[in-house]
């Protein structure tokens, strides 16, 4: 076998427009996403691909930084690589845990390639061929240079979750709220499920609820045909007393990130269903650690989405297939963007499903054309506030939110401006 040793490691912030700004409950994307791509090269000249969100100087240097750390480590000893980039009391000053996870990524591509067979087969052999997803309902600006793609009311929200489902084939639809006030939300809410009475939801304010807010929404939408109420409210101990008065799973994707935080919840239940994040948790290694854990206790999981070009999809997908049986419909934010780096462009989805990559690693490589092109969007366009809405100037997230966007301001909004930490 070849010796694998990592000798270059490289780093390219691209911007991805978006079909439209994405509103959250902690700001907005600002129609379009920023990520970093990671290339780790070794002395054998194979090339592995990582990923990470955010970008710029800051996490282009972050991840260069650690060259020196990382030159002649074989890229198959990925067990110390996770000491050597996350040893927990030294990550209590330096937390490395997304640039590691990126990293993490790139090596078993590495190792993929190496010996002609795909991630998944590394860690254990594919349990299904595709990974089913949900549609990913946000509320959105509309874009600033057509007009068109703004999701305000209920109507517009029923009329988008039904092009995609007629695109893409979702029987699943997933809301994103805390943007407006919950009983507005609701009201949404409701229209979707009636629109769509054969179709699973799930409902996410990421946390902007406060504990009674968050019961009384739980509690009217009960009988729907709900797969979970994800993050009503910030913290444990609030998702906890949401969980005692709701008759509904409670999943997180905040509050359950480490193997720490997980046997916390095993011990003392405030969730039912953990969304595994490869970002989040440091690669894909440590959410399968994770998932076994959530087997074992009986505890739900899923695939979780921060914002992902191709390359981290790639990562969800591999992921998706490995989980044990009964994990829930994966979640992405991919059918939002314009484009990919990836060759042959973006991955297509089949009722409302991806095909899991065969090819060797991660079963992906770069369009350096398209790299090129989205790296010097980025140099034009620079970063964004994540925790900033363009709509609604001055304005920042509480938490618990009591200061909701307005339903009867439309119209699109100017997101070019440059600067900020997205």
């Amino acid at each position: 076998m070849k010796s694998l040793e990592i000798a270059d490691l490289r780093a390219t912030t691209v911007t991805m427009p978006l079909e439209a700004p994405l509103r959250h409950s902690n700001g907005a994307h600002w129609g379009r996403f920023v990520r970093t791509i990671v290339e780790v090269e070794t002395s054998d000249g194979l090339i592995g691909l990582g990923e990470l969100g955010g970008g710029g100087e800051s996490a282009r240097l972050a991840v260069e930084g650690l060259r020196a750390q990382l030159v002649g480590h074989r890229a198959y000893d990925l067990s110390a690589l996770w000491f050597k980039l996350c040893n927990p009391t030294a990550s209590l000053y330096n937390n490395r845990v997304q640039i590691h996870a990126a990293i993490e990524f790139a090596c078993l591509d590495i190792v993929g390639q190496a010996l002609g067979v795909p991630v998944h087969d590394l860690l254990g052999g594919r349990l299904r061929d595709d990974v089913p997803f949900a549609s990913y309902l946000f509320f959105r600006y509309a874009n600033e240079q057509t007009g068109a793609g703004e999701v305000r009311t209920p109507e517009q929200l029923v009329a988008h979750a039904r092009e995609l489902k007629q695109q893409h084939g979702f029987t699943v639809h997933k809301l994103k709220g805390g943007v407006f006030h919950p009983d507005y939300e609701l009201e949404c809410y409701q229209a979707l499920a009636e629109a769509f009475p054969d179709d699973d939801l799930r409902f996410d304010p990421n946390g902007a609820l406060d504990v009674k807010q968050a019961i009384r929404f739980g509690q009217a939408i009960e009988p729907l045909r709900n797969d979970y109420y994800e993050d009503p409210t910030w913290g444990v101990s609030g998702l906890e007393e949401v969980r005692a008065a709701v008759d509904m799973r409670i999943a997180t994707n905040t509050v359950v990130t480490s193997m720490e935080q997980l046997a916390s919840n095993v011990l003392h239940r405030a969730v039912d269903v953990v969304l595994l994040d490869t970002t989040f948790w440091g690669g894909i290694r440590q959410t399968l650690r994770a998932a076994t854990v959530c087997e074992t206790f009986q505890l739900g999981v899923g695939v979780h989405s921060s914002g992902e070009l191709g390359v981290q999809l790639a990562t969800m997908l591999h992921l998706g297939t490995l989980l044990p049986g009964g994990a829930y419909a994966a979640d992405a934010h991919y059918h939002h963007l314009a484009d990919d780096v990836i060759v042959g462009g973006k991955m297509t989805y089949r009722d409302g499903a991806i095909p899991v990559p065969d090819g060797p690693g991660l079963g992906v490589r770069l369009d350096r054309d398209k790299l090129a092109e989205y790296a010097e969007l980025y140099e034009r366009l620079g970063n964004y506030p994540y925790d900033r809405d363009p709509g609604r100037p001055g304005w920042f997230a509480l938490v618990p939110n009591e200061r909701w966007a307005d339903p009867s301001a439309d119209g699109a909004v100017s997101v070019q401006a440059r600067g900020g930490a997205r």
